[in-house]
């Protein structure tokens, strides 16, 4: 099995480890634009165990030759930055090969990119990382333990293990950019969207082993709505986990129009006030050899379930990996992605298209994708309340919840 890797920032690096180690897959390719961050991503997998199957490509994906480089490669993982992604999708449907991506097109350019891969019929899994992806994997799950689904919360973020700087936050994900936004965001209601103003709903939790941790409103993720389990949701949300007072200043910058991207006259220059919030920031919030990550991840349903009130939850705690050096956001995106992409190359997922990770990693995939990220120590807990408390790893086939058992349902 032979897979390419797109990107050699924080999340590329991770995705080709977590396909070397796998004794299926007999060459990784990274690819990266900057021939300077393609060696340094090269050097830090050369101690690691599998290394020899990884190869290394400057890859333009500007340039005519790039889909014939994707050719030889049966899938794709694409760690690059959102404004990266149409280039390269668009070669990749060119090459024919299934694409499997961390993040998501900008919203302009997702139209004609869905259509495109449809009509070409290539397998597209977009947003298969941990938020977008292994939240609406699981809301999905939960969601179809019930017989009736009134809410579904998803809280999910990445952190620095002590908070510091300005914003008390650093960037988990890669890039230069602060994952700030002027739009609105979205909550489910009855079944429909409601846009409601970014950073707020702030509610403050208790993280074990963490602390007290706040979550606002991000967005609701659009596609969740079209699964049978949640058409009629009452109520929906989806929020982002920071240290607390994150939400208060992002709201401030966003009222003083500091996160628009529309250019403002500055003397003789024309410039976009989120790039220079970007440029001044940034020493403050890089990720540097010394800081080390959390990821909290928690999803809640509550409903109906045999004529009874019923609700799950779903937790994850994971931390940055000391011996091999990888941030805990890169552990649980990109193994993700990488994982998912190992089952399109086995031909575990058949779909063809356009097709979100819910829809793709449902019944055994699921129990698989659990059971891998628990081989790299990234585990799940499930708290059940039916009438009486349990609390059990995922990655256990199968538990007894009351009298009654939970299974994946296909």
């Amino acid at each position: 099995m032979q897979l390419m890797v797109i990107g050699a920032g924080l999340m590329g690096p991770a995705a080709a480890y977590n396909a070397m180690i796998d004794p299926d897959v007999t060459r990784v390719t990274l690819c990266d634009r900057d021939p300077g961050q393609l060696d340094a991503a090269l050097a830090r997998l050369a101690p690691l165990p599998g290394s020899d199957k990884v190869h290394g490509l400057q890859l333009d994906l500007a340039d005519a030759a790039a889909p014939t480089h994707m050719a030889q490669h049966q899938a794709i993982v694409a760690a690059l930055p959102s404004t990266a992604i149409p280039l390269g999708l668009g070669a990749a449907l060119a090459a024919g090969v299934p694409w499997i991506d961390l993040t998501w097109p900008p919203a302009d350019a997702l139209p004609a990119l869905r259509g495109q891969a449809n009509a070409r019929g290539v397998l597209v899994i977009p947003g298969c990382g941990l938020e977008p992806g292994l939240t609406e994997i699981m809301a999905r799950h939960l969601a179809e333990q019930l017989d009736q689904v009134d809410e579904l919360h998803i809280k999910c973020g990445g952190i620095p293990i002590t908070p510091n700087g300005p914003l008390g936050y650093k960037i988990v994900f890669g890039g230069r950019a602060l994952p700030l936004r002027d739009l609105p965001a979205r909550v489910a209601e009855q079944g429909r969207l409601r846009e409601v103003e970014r950073y707020s709903g702030v509610e403050r939790f208790h993280v074990a082993g963490v602390g007290e941790v706040e979550a606002w409103h991000e967005g609701f993720m659009p596609w969740l709505l079209e699964l049978d389990a949640l058409r009629d949701l009452r109520l929906g949300t989806q929020k982002t986990v920071r240290w607390p007072g994150y939400a208060a200043k992002a709201a401030v910058l966003r009222e003083l129009g500091l996160l628009s991207q529309t250019p403002v006259q500055v003397g003789d220059a024309a410039v976009s006030p989120k790039a220079v919030v970007d440029a001044v920031l940034y020493p403050h919030v890089r990720m540097g050899e010394e800081d080390r990550d959390i990821t909290v991840f928690q999803v809640a349903v509550s409903g109906q379930r045999r004529g009874q009130p019923a609700s799950y939850v779903m937790e994850m705690v994971d931390r940055y990996d000391e011996a091999l050096g990888f941030t805990s956001m890169a552990r649980t995106t990109a193994f993700t992605g990488a994982i998912v992409a190992r089952m399109v190359l086995r031909g575990e997922i058949r779909a063809a298209g356009w097709t979100t990770p819910e829809q793709a990693i449902t019944g055994p995939l699921l129990q698989r994708l659990v059971a891998e990220l628990a081989a790299a120590g990234i585990h799940f807990q499930l708290a059940s309340h039916e009438r009486r408390h349990f609390t059990r790893p995922l990655d256990q086939p199968q538990s007894t919840i009351g009298n009654q058992h939970l299974t994946v349902n296909d």
